[in-house]
């Protein structure tokens, strides 16, 4: 990583109970909610955490906000940069805009369109560099350094980790019950945020992530103990889309995981699919992956009650409309052909 090194002592409990503090001056608790289709489907009592409903629409404006609020003065005038597959560069960008700090986001090219015209909106500059988000983050880093602002990772960051921890503390806080957390993992870092002060507020919760099993650099690395690149990504969900694990987030997800699964495209589609039709609620495939995960765990999580933290709804409304129409609707209806229309009733 690019720059000084800012991880001091990492992530703590502590800063997660100091960034619930700043947090509620500029976001609302999200929702902890069950619903009933969803629950029999599991076969468990299953509880949905709506990341969806942030400003962004996704989890990551939490540690945004977070690490933006404690820049210097220097830094704040000298601007920040960052890469991102989307979320992330939202987060920045919308966070920018409450603190008046100049961004600029960098995302591979060809983004989500969606995302990518959020981030401007939001008041950020935008460059498309590189194949992946990979590539992208290297011309950031070289270009923060060249110009003397501050560069922001998109996970290796101590306030990043401990904004997004918030999640955990409010789910730990409304429902003190729950037995199992599942996290989706792209960079990993609401995974440790969360797990961490989940574990410290209760030992008993076990804490599952998921990633794509088209993306599956980070769950390889963590079932062999050591880091594993992907050379190429083939998933819909970039917000899982982790080429090459993040050396000090692996090693807390280590510490933190008590297991880590895969889900095929597929899967997290038919997820998708579920949040409309049960929870009336739009997922993107990372925030759909663990409702996907929950339905393959069913064996193991009867009994429990589980928390499935919906971590973003920015998906491409050309993508959801596909995810809809495809074939052999769960319902047992047929489904029809994307690009097809449906006659009025």
């Amino acid at each position: 990583m690019g720059g000084p090194d800012r991880w001091g002592k990492g992530p703590t409990v502590a800063g997660v109970f100091r960034a619930r503090a700043l947090l509620r001056h500029y976001l609302t608790p999200t929702p902890l909610r069950e619903y009933p289709g969803l629950s029999e489907l599991v076969g468990t009592r299953v509880l949905i955490k709506h990341e969806n409903l942030n400003p962004t629409c996704a989890f990551k404006v939490r540690g945004g906000i977070n690490l933006l609020s404690q820049l210097s003065p220097a830094e704040r005038r000298s601007g920040v940069i960052t890469a991102s597959s989307g979320n992330h560069g939202q987060s920045i960008a919308y966070a920018s805009s409450l603190f008046d700090v100049p961004a600029t986001v960098y995302l591979p090219e060809n983004p989500n369109p969606d995302k990518a015209r959020a981030i401007e909106q939001f008041g950020a500059r935008l460059v498309c560099h590189g194949k992946d988000f990979d590539e992208s983050r290297e011309e950031a880093e070289r270009v923060a350094a060249k110009r003397g602002a501050r560069y922001i990772h998109n996970a290796d960051e101590p306030l990043l980790i401990e904004g997004v921890g918030t999640i955990g503390l409010e789910i730990m806080e409304a429902q003190p019950d729950v037995d199992v957390l599942v996290i989706p993992v792209g960079g990993g870092t609401g995974a440790v945020g969360s797990g961490m002060v989940a574990k410290a507020l209760a030992r008993c919760v076990r804490v599952y992530a998921v990633q794509a099993a088209g993306a599956p650099s980070v769950y390889r690395s963590y079932k062999a103990g050591r880091i594993l690149p992907e050379k190429e990504l083939r998933t819909f969900a970039e917000g899982l889309a982790t080429r090459v694990p993040f050396p000090r987030i692996f090693r807390l997800l280590r510490r933190i995981l008590d297991d880590f699964f895969l889900v095929t495209e597929e899967e997290m589609r038919e997820a998708v699919r579920l949040l409309v039709r049960h929870a009336h609620t739009l997922a993107e495939g990372a925030g759909a992956a663990p409702l996907a995960a929950a339905l393959k765990l069913k064996r193991r999580l009867r009994g429990k009650t589980v928390a499935l933290v919906l971590s973003g709804a920015n998906l491409p409304s050309e993508v959801l409309r596909d995810i809809l129409c495809e074939d052999e609707a769960t319902s047992g209806e047929p489904r029809r052909r994307a690009g097809t229309t449906a006659r009025s009733r």
